[in-house]
């Protein structure tokens, strides 16, 4: 889990053509309710699955900041979850635990959101936490003092990514001499000037029930859902507040920023200001946005014609005003020139002489379109919820649907001659740099010791002790239909009527690693990069337009899928298929890809991150292990047309190929759909074998990467193991998991790494089974200085899981977290889609989630203890390391 400010990031996601997350409009069974204490409620029905979200919005954030401590919000955000007076922190993380340990909080320029996901009995219990927090939290100056360190593992983090760096230059820039001025994140040097008094005082002034809205969506009653917050929160005083900043925008001078970066291609940023999510032009921006962004577009032709690897737009609004941001991406060793000055006159052209006014009526059509999807997901209507009403200041999502449709050509272009204006432009060029091999190194030893305190069981308060006194089966809502096709294709369909929509998943189940020629190394890559040219009888541009007139979206491709009003699903069937069982796969498109793969796999093998995960397969795997495989820009630039066609040909087979469709379909109706669209395909010859072969132990080993642009280090600890996704003993490894490394606070690794010692700001660990070779991996990342010591805990806990069995409650935790995820599982139709995809792809029950928790019921601490003591080799790690050097 990351409880960091994240508001600020989303705008350098490549592939996204708009950030505004579009809101659902207003379901029946929408209860609204403003307390006496000025705390404002919506509870939302949605009956998708057994879960619901919470999501507390502060009409607090970095906006409000004391002078010289940007990072205020944000460090009381960490600290909400460090315990408040009745509830501990020790307390606070093992209920969040056993609720599934779905909860996280975002610190943004002006709201700080706390979110839970819990399965919907588990209502009660969130919404008992928030009302405590809210009421008041402990802020002990020892507790800061530990969270600070994590804290600034954070901004470690943030500042080793030259993204990061750049839109943090860019923000200052565009808004200077407001409080947009610094992200939210915060700096290291006024962590240190914080103390807890001071975040005792912002929580005092700010942290009240009129200063809030509590947004609650899932499948819950809403009159008895209402009563359970007024039971929570009703006594809970209201309070004055301190006046609001003012946001006083300067006049933007244009201005270029050049820095190196680590990634395996360069970028060119063209950063705008742009109107707010509070502006009345706030819709006008959002199209004009995703009208520059659309895949018919120039900026996204760029990556089409070759004149660069990618183009597109995207738009990060803030309540007072927003980003907006033209990107090019250009190969390693190349001249970011040219693809500037194309920028600049794609741009230039929108404002002078306006943006094409289908790609308007299309934005708008895809916009409006976008509001029914947000139904799909339990969480995703609550955030819509809250982003409407908290961020947007409307009463609702309906709102926006309106404001959409009244949206013209005319005042997009009104608006793209304001805000595209080429002397209020901030430019930025990433320009990649070299990093050193990958070296070994003389392994971790010596490391200082941190003795952690005295494991103490946690006693739960008897309101969170009583719900979780008696574990059960997860419920489940799924009732998934499944088929096969005559020529072999598998066909899991389940219907939801949650909204007037269907979502299609599908996989070919292929391995290049596996299938590709000796020397042809990197075919798929290009193969996966043709699909977006079209089919034989629609071209690219024919396509794409096709699917906009019904506002739908689609990828073809070894994974591909198909979002789309239910209205529309047979004729969005239709293309979807059309463009994966007969791509065009031109001769001038593979010229183009070719190239622009030859210099993106250029650019990759000198990366740190290359080197780094290529380091650890050297090191973890048997020579020649097909899994070390990997393109060279010689193999790529002798690939052919012929070659790239053929492979498709090869490996592209129905009898390879799982679709799962969810949402507002009959199964015979989706079964006939899918025999029209795809039951012609056919497969010859035998079924390949694409599975990786098993593998030996690993033995230790220690590398290092350089990493000259990152100011943290990343650590990845990783063992191969003789235990298969199919292996019984995997539900003992799972759960023991869950005490190791799962539950944020409430985990052994989290408390000795980060709470104790403040060594990380995160670790995680997890399993990647497949069908005949499995691995253990722990990822943290931290100061240089201390991977030898984290490492060090690392391995002690696991000799501890190894030498004593787990206690009564953390078994009983880590079940609770495991069953309650399986319930969690269900809550969106992507998670619906993924999951089914997933088990059905590899030939695996579709109810094996159900009887994984009939087997985490039944396991035994001993069994536990022993799975770990059998198949995890504490001292058979290979350890890499990537980062600066230590410094002494």
């Amino acid at each position: 889990m990351n409880l960091c400010s994240k508001g600020l990031l989303a705008a350098l996601a490549l592939c996204c053509a708009g950030f505004a997350s579009a809101a659902a409009p207003a379901a029946p069974e929408v209860l609204r309710a403003t307390l006496d204490n000025g705390l404002r409620v919506v509870i939302v029905r949605n009956t998708l699955a057994p879960v619901v979200t919470t999501e507390v919005n502060y009409l607090v954030g970095s906006d409000e900041a004391p002078a010289g401590f940007p990072g205020t919000a944000h460090a009381l955000e960490h600290m909400m979850f460090r315990g408040s007076p009745g509830l501990s922190k020790d307390q606070l993380a093992a209920i969040a635990a056993n609720m599934g340990g779905s909860f996280n909080a975002m610190t943004t320029q002006s709201v700080t959101q706390y979110f839970f996901e819990t399965p919907a009995q588990d209502l009660p219990l969130a919404l008992r936490i928030e009302a405590t927090r809210m009421r008041g939290i402990t802020l002990a100056d020892a507790e800061w003092a530990k969270e600070r360190g994590a804290i600034e593992q954070e901004v470690s983090r943030d500042l080793s990514s030259p993204d990061y760096k750049f839109y943090s230059e860019l923000q200052a820039r565009l808004f200077a001499g407001s409080p947009y001025e610094h992200t939210p994140l915060g700096t290291k040097p006024s962590f240190d000037r914080t103390t807890g008094a001071l975040l005792r005082d912002f929580h005092r002034r700010w942290y009240a029930p009129n200063n809030a809205i509590l947004v609650v969506a899932g499948d819950v009653d809403p009159q008895q859902a209402l009563a359970e917050v007024k039971a929570q929160f009703a006594a809970i005083p209201r309070k004055p507040l301190p006046a609001r900043p003012r946001f006083d925008f300067e006049p933007v001078q244009a201005r270029t920023v050049e820095l190196a970066t680590d990634s395996p291609y360069g970028s060119v940023y063209m950063g705008y200001r742009m109107p707010g999510l509070r502006s009345a032009d706030y819709a006008a921006a959002l199209v004009l946005s995703r009208a520059l962004g659309s895949q018919r577009a120039p900026l996204f032709g760029m990556g089409m014609d070759g004149s660069a690897l990618y183009g597109g737009f995207s738009y990060n609004p803030m309540p007072q005003a927003g980003i907006g941001m033209a990107v090019g991406i250009f190969a390693r060793g190349s001249d970011p020139t040219p693809v500037l000055d194309r920028m600049r006159a794609i741009v230039s052209d929108a404002a002078v002489h306006g943006v094409d006014p289908e790609l308007v009526e299309a934005a708008k059509r895809n916009a409006v379109a976008g509001l029914e999807f947000e139904k799909n997901s339990v969480s995703g209507l609550a955030s819509s919820w809250s982003h409407a009403l908290a961020f947007q200041g409307l009463d609702s999502p309906a709102a926006m649907k309106q404001a959409l449709e009244a949206v013209t050509p005319a005042a997009v272009n009104a608006l793209a001659r304001q805000v595209l204006d080429p002397d209020r432009v901030i430019t930025a060029i990433l320009t990649p740099e070299s990093s050193g091999k990958a070296v070994s190194g003389k392994g971790f030893g010596g490391a200082e010791s941190f003795a952690a305190a005295p494991e103490k069981p946690v006693q739960l308060p008897a309101w969170a002790a009583k719900a979780f006194a008696d574990l059960k089966l997860p419920p489940t809502t799924l009732a998934p239909v499944s088929t096969v096709l005559a020529n072999g294709l598998r066909l899991v369909v389940q219907p939801a009527s949650i909204s007037d929509t269907v979502e299609v998943f599908g996989r070919v189940r292929t391995n290049q690693d596996m299938q590709a020629a000796k020397g042809e190394e990197g075919v798929a890559d290009v193969l996966d990069g043709l699909f977006a040219f079209g089919s034989k009888s629609l071209d690219r541009l024919q396509m794409r337009r096709a699917l906009d007139a019904l506002s739908a979206r689609a990828q073809a491709g070894a994974g591909f899928s198909l979002a789309v009003p239910a209205d529309s699903f047979e004729r969005g069937m239709a293309l979807l298929a059309d463009n994966e069982l007969h791509p065009a796969l031109p001769d001038a498109a593979f010229r183009i890809v070719q190239r622009q793969q030859s210099g993106l796999v250029a650019g990759q093998l000198q990366s740190p991150d290359f080197q780094f995960q290529n380091g650890i397969a050297r090191a973890l795997l048997p020579p020649k292990d097909p899994a070390q495989r990997y393109a060279t820009p010689a193999q790529i630039d002798a690939l052919t047309a012929a070659k790239v066609r053929d492979y498709y040909a090869q490996v592209f087979r129905p009898d390879m190929t799982t679709i799962v469709i969810v949402g507002k379909v009959d199964p015979e109706q989706a079964r006939k759909v899918v025999e029209q669209t795809f039951g012609a395909w056919q497969a010859s010859g035998a079924k390949p074998e694409i599975d990786y072969p098993a593998v030996p132990p690993n033995a230790p080993a220690h590398l290092e990467v350089p990493d000259s642009s990152a100011v943290q280090a990343s650590v990845q600890m990783v063992q191969t193991l003789d235990v298969t996704r199919e292996d019984p003993v995997r539900y003992a490894l799972f759960l023991g998991n869950e005490v190791l490394g799962g539950g944020f606070y409430a985990s052994r690794l989290y408390r000795d790494l980060r709470d104790r010692s403040g060594l990380v700001y995160s670790v995680d660990t997890g399993f990647d089974l497949d069908r005949l070779r499995g691995s253990y991996s722990v990822n943290y990342g931290c100061d240089p200085k201390n991977t030898e010591a984290a490492a060090a805990l690392v391995v002690k806990n696991l000799k501890r899981m190894q030498s004593e069995p787990i206690s009564e409650t953390d078994l009983n935790r880590a079940k609770s977290i495991l069953l309650r995820q399986i319930q969690l599982g269900e809550s969106s139709f992507g998670a619906i889609g993924g999951r089914l995809l997933m088990l059905a792809s590899q030939g695996r029950p579709l109810d094996a989630y159900a009887v994984a928790a009939r087997r985490y019921l039944a396991l035994t601490a001993a069994e536990v203890q022993q799975a770990y003591a059998e198949k995890i080799r504490p001292e058979g790690f290979v350890i890499a390391v990537k980062g600066p050097a230590a410094k002494p």
